[in-house]
């Protein structure tokens, strides 16, 4: 399978300071792959050499195998781009500018009126193609603006924040359309914001102070941290103080009548000792269960230790 998207050896620096360092990714199927990182972490600087916007200090850029600086031309043909602030004129018409996207896009004159209609019913605002766009909501502007980044069908679609101001509902109904455009294009998804990553990655590329600090999938980001605690349904629940008699067991915190949660220290086998005290006890125990880290618990261990992964 050939590779979609590699990035080699890419650094760049502002005056003499390095936004970001000695990063290499490859992506090589369908699907979104988050870009995660606090704001100022070197994302926006990432997007923007990905999208020849940028030159970078040293390292290469291939789009399908194409140089985005030898060749930025027909590297780009296959690109598609939103930034966080989608580049619309508020006094066009819905059809207007996405005509005038087609044309950017050197889309053949013949073709454009088919692509536009085409766009306008998979992003679903053919309804709205004579309103003009200032006077659209929020979420429609931004249907228009991934829209114009698909209109050409590119190989990838870079998306900077895409959801960024959106009310709880435009939210839902944006991030429902990005999965539908991963199923035909490779979705390269920005973002701060853990809910969104978890919600919409098949994997995750996170970046801390300009270095790539984890890459692989959302399964093993969640689990990236080990588990410290347990939860525990008992029809006998013992007195806190018996608890903390198991060895391992640190602290105790009682949910229910019936439920608690046990957290633990360095023992990995401490379901197994729990349910042998259960039944030595007569605890009764109904379900036990190891809680997965929090995301923000992940994000924050990596943020603090960065270790390179690629």
């Amino acid at each position: 399978m050939s590779t979609i998207l590699a990035i080699k050896n890419l650094s760049h620096r502002y005056s003499g300071s390095w936004a970001v360092r000695d990063i290499n990714i490859e992506v090589d199927q369908k699907g979104v792959i988050g870009l995660l990182g606090s704001n100022g972490a070197g994302k926006s600087t990432i997007m923007n050499i990905m999208c020849g916007a940028l030159k970078p200090t040293e390292g290469e850029v291939y789009i399908n195998g194409i140089s985005i600086r030898e060749k930025p031309e027909p590297a780009k043909m296959q690109l598609g781009y939103l930034p966080q602030t989608p580049p619309l004129y508020p006094d066009f018409t819905v059809n207007e500018y996405l005509t005038f996207a087609a044309d950017l896009r050197l889309i053949d004159r013949h073709k454009v009126k088919k692509a536009v209609e085409e766009v306008m019913e998979k992003c679903n605002i053919s309804h709205f193609s004579s309103r003009l766009i200032k006077n659209l909501s929020g979420g429609y502007r931004q249907r228009v603006g991934i829209a114009q980044s698909i209109i050409h069908k590119p190989l990838i679609v870079i998306m900077d924040e895409p959801t960024n101001g959106l009310d709880p509902n435009q939210i839902i109904e944006v991030r429902k359309l990005i999965k539908e455009i991963s199923a035909e294009h490779t979705v390269v998804l920005s973002s701060h914001v853990l809910s969104e990553i978890s919600i919409l990655c098949r994997e995750i590329i996170m970046i801390d102070r300009g270095e790539i600090v984890f890459a692989d999938t959302m399964e093993a980001f969640n689990n990236y941290v080990q588990p410290t605690s347990v939860l525990a349904k008992m029809d006998n629940l013992p007195p806190e103080a018996e608890l903390l008699q198991i060895p391992g067991i640190s602290k105790v915190q009682y949910l229910t009548g019936s439920v608690c949660r046990l957290y633990f220290e360095g023992s990995p086998d401490i379901t197994r000792v729990i349910v042998e005290q259960s039944v030595r006890n007569n605890w009764q125990l109904r379900e036990i269960s190891l809680e997965k880290s929090l995301l923000d618990d992940v994000f924050k261990q990596l943020s603090t230790e960065p270790i390179s992964y690629r």
